[in-house]
């Protein structure tokens, strides 16, 4: 998807919402993520909300308070369009491991163009501002947890938390290069294998099973290839 098209369905979506903050926030949160805070302008971000430029103080105080507000809405829109699973009682660990890696790796990765949710979060990780502190608190960590508890499941209990945290780490890590380092991926694997191999669903499986390859929880992946 282009980005002229893209930036088409935003703007026709903002434009949608009948809430002049809900407005200003999905506008905020599309401007902060193309051009970061310092860029991001006030009177552009009201333009496309269609809105006045006191609206802003109105409802938020100031353009810090209204970023602050815009990265709390992109991950509260992130958890509501990825919900976290909910786990069958009895269900194994291992397929519990995969239903989150897989839920991790779609909330990153969305679609063909990620959406400004994904950009602006992605944006405050890589450059973090105070509003990182909240992502965190409010959207990182509660899921991370969860991870961990996981994890603490999977290997019985013998781990330490720290050990646990770096494992789940090791699991993050992977997840986050295929956004992150979403172009250069593209330029090293041949277009035919990233289409068959590098979506989510695949990824979500050889993920799981490279962690559970190391934790001696399933057989070597060279063993099983072979």
């Amino acid at each position: 998807m282009s980005s002229i098209s893209t930036e088409k369905k935003e703007r026709s979506a903002v434009d949608s919402q009948e809430d002049p903050r809900g407005r200003i926030l999905s506008a905020a949160g599309r401007e902060f993520a193309e051009k970061g805070y310092e860029t991001a302008t006030i009177r552009d971000i009201c333009t496309l909300a269609s809105v006045n430029v006191a609206a802003v103080k109105y409802y938020f105080g100031d353009k810090y308070r209204l970023y602050i507000e815009s990265v709390r809405h992109a991950h509260e829109e992130r958890s509501r369009q990825f919900p976290l699973p909910v786990w069958a009682d009895g269900m194994l660990p291992a397929d519990k491991l995969r239903g989150f890696v897989g839920n991790m790796l779609e909330r990153m990765l969305g679609f063909d163009e990620p959406p400004w949710q994904v950009r602006l979060m992605l944006r405050e990780v890589l450059h973090p501002t105070d509003a990182c502190r909240e992502l965190v608190e409010d959207y990182i960590q509660p899921h991370f947890t969860v991870l961990c508890n996981i994890l603490n499941e999977l290997t019985d209990g013998k781990e330490s938390p720290a050990e646990l945290r770096r494992i789940g780490l090791s699991i993050s890590g992977q997840c986050f290069l295929y956004r992150a380092a979403g172009d250069v991926v593209g330029m090293l694997i041949p277009p035919d294998e990233r289409k068959e191999m590098h979506n989510p669903a695949e990824l979500a499986n050889h993920i799981t099973a490279y962690c559970l390859a190391a934790l001696g929880k399933r057989a070597p992946l060279s063993v099983e290839a072979s």
